[in-house]
């Protein structure tokens, strides 16, 4: 048998999809039935016996028997639909676990990185990043120019910018 599935495609997935919202299926899950009616198909087309069958038909038999499905599964354990402010309450909010590790990694990565800055480098980017200290106050507070102070913390951005993943 070779059914043109693309053809078959085009020209009966629309009509598939609105047989199934007439059978009371939403738009979402009559599109997925639809796919899902095609994918069946292609990967256990009918038998040799049905060899001059009309493939639309066919099509439709498929997308009646999932929809089928679908109801029983449904009646069995039915979707609960959440919306968007109740996913907001259920969420848990603490970071995964990949979250965690990749976080700590990266800090450590962090650390070692500014250890190997120059002490005046790293007190200056130290104050400015972390403290929240302004240019001209970590400046002061080192005894440096703005300039000199600026030229610091940008080295030692360079520098973890190199060293950290």
């Amino acid at each position: 048998m070779a059914w043109d599935f693309q053809e078959l495609f085009r020209r009966h997935a629309k009509e598939i999809a609105r047989a199934l919202r007439r059978r009371g299926l939403a738009e979402d899950v009559a599109a997925d039935l639809t796919q899902d009616t095609f994918l069946r198909v292609m990967a256990s087309p009918p038998g040799e016996a049905t060899q001059n069958h009309n493939p639309r038909a066919y099509l439709f038999e498929v997308s009646r028997n999932l929809s089928i499905n679908y109801h029983r599964r449904q009646a069995i354990d039915p979707t609960v639909y959440v919306d968007e402010d109740d996913m907001i309450r259920v969420a848990d909010p603490a970071p995964s676990v990949e979250t965690l590790v990749y976080s700590r990694q990266m800090l450590r990565q962090i650390a070692d990185a500014l250890e190997e800055l120059p002490d005046k480098t790293r007190e200056a980017f130290i104050l400015h990043r972390i403290d929240g200290m302004t240019i001209a106050e970590v400046a002061e507070r080192l005894g440096l120019s703005n300039t000199r102070a600026w030229e610091l913390v940008h080295r030692a951005y360079r520098h973890l910018l190199l060293r950290v993943e």
